[in-house]
């Protein structure tokens, strides 16, 4: 099992700031793909990623157990 910490807008927008997801084996896109489809995250592919805090490519395979944390763009001034 797996963690998807969820940040800012995300956050909002899910209703929720973490996701329990079985992930194992799964790259950081297809996990994007599939957690932007069921909260309805349209924008979920701008997010950077950091798995256990290290940021992480959409390539990267997570392993069971793995933390993975979608980070929004910011912006403002």
């Amino acid at each position: 099992m797996n963690r998807i910490l969820l940040f800012a807008g995300l956050q909002e927008k899910a209703g929720q700031e973490s996701i329990d997801l079985e992930a194992a084996g799964k790259t950081v896109e297809e996990i994007k793909q599939e957690v932007g489809q069921q909260y309805q995250l349209e924008r979920l592919h701008e997010a950077m990623t950091a798995v256990n805090e290290e940021y992480a490519a959409n390539d990267y395979k997570v392993a069971d157990g793995d933390v993975i944390a979608f980070i929004p763009p910011v912006s403002g001034g």
